[in-house]
């Protein structure tokens, strides 16, 4: 009989470890709300990119901070400021110059929170655009510019490989 009890505490722990190893972080929203702004400016659609924004921005400001590890929490609360004020300028246009000017700091504040927080369980692409001479985040391998979007679509290359922490 103790070793069923024993065996069952054992499978209930396993599982319990497992589903939290599996479990995506509270900020992956973040990122996928940012991936989908890169996307819509990738596509040179400016309305497309200020409603992905106005969705980051609800989603940075109502984020369960209770949910998020205390490493974690510091990180994002560091940021958190800049990146609501650039996903609210990019929402509140539809110039897409100006759009992707922000998006410019979006990126650079993003990379920092990944490089210091876990934001997925996956990897993610640090792309370098060598005619702006800046960067952006990319869940996959694939080369698409959101600075210069249809115009150059697969100009630039990855820089570097965020892992999860």
């Amino acid at each position: 009989m103790n070793k069923y009890l024993f065996l069952i505490a054992l499978f209930g722990m396993t599982y319990m470890y497992v589903q939290a190893q599996t479990q995506q972080p509270e900020l992956n929203s973040v990122l996928g709300g940012y991936l989908n702004v890169k996307d819509a400016l990738v596509k040179s659609d400016s309305k497309g990119a200020a409603a992905a924004s106005a969705v980051l921005l609800q989603t940075i400001t109502n984020i369960d901070m209770k949910a998020i590890p205390a490493k974690d929490h510091m990180e994002f609360m560091k940021l958190q400021d800049k990146l609501e004020y650039d996903a609210r300028h990019i929402s509140e246009s539809t110039d897409i110059n100006h759009q992707r000017e922000h998006f410019t700091n979006l990126s650079a504040n993003m990379i920092t929170l990944a490089k210091h927080a876990r934001v997925s369980l996956n990897a993610i692409y640090e792309d370098y655009c060598p005619m702006k001479k800046t960067y952006w985040l990319s869940g996959d391998t694939a080369i698409q510019n959101p600075y210069f979007g249809k115009t150059m679509p697969d100009c630039g290359k990855i820089a570097g490989t965020l892992n999860p922490q």
